[in-house]
């Protein structure tokens, strides 16, 4: 990314390579799923639209069949996939993620993981905050346990799944 981000700016921000998935989805509610993705693509240079969009598709294919419904009829789980699809359209270099698995169903969380998978196999670098240990260990490169602010562990994804600290506090694996 090099360089300054001028933080004043949001818009800079995205147009040097960074993307956020907020806590919370922050999707449009009352706007489209199509309108919601291209709001994403707000930055990308012209052209670039229907590209971002089947990229997303490919990910995302119930998003496909919902582009024409509002945002916020969407079920939690699509609206999370929406979210995460509104950050790629701008095809970052960084994705920011809070807490991307926060409500949904067990067999949703498994399905973003995968696509956290899929994306970090293509090349785009997660940063990724998320309370479920377990799960954000089986696809971190490198991953940061903290405590009241501070890192108290660190280590790969899998090296933190074998610590015995972590298999206790955080993963409930010991006694």
């Amino acid at each position: 990314m090099g360089g300054r981000i001028d933080n004043a700016q949001p818009h800079k921000i995205v147009g040097q390579g960074l993307a956020h998935v907020p806590e919370g989805r922050r999707i449009f509610m009352q706007m489209t799923v199509l309108d919601n993705l291209e709001m994403g693509a707000f930055v990308s240079p012209e052209g670039t639209t229907e590209a971002a969009l089947e990229r997303v598709y490919k990910h995302f294919p119930r998003l496909r069949e919902r582009r024409r419904q509002i945002a916020g009829t969407l079920s939690g789980g699509e609206q999370q996939m929406l979210a995460i699809s509104r950050a790629l359209m701008s095809d970052p270099k960084l994705l920011m993620m809070d807490e991307p698995s926060m409500g949904l169903a067990p067999i949703l969380v498994e399905q973003i993981f995968e696509i956290i998978t899929d994306l970090r196999n293509e090349g785009t670098t997660i940063l990724l905050v998320e309370q479920n240990a377990r799960m954000a260990l089986s696809v971190a490169d490198r991953a940061y346990v903290l405590e009241t602010g501070a890192i108290a562990l660190s280590g790969t994804g899998a090296e933190l799944s074998q610590s015995d600290a972590v298999r206790k506090a955080y993963l409930g694996d010991l006694d």
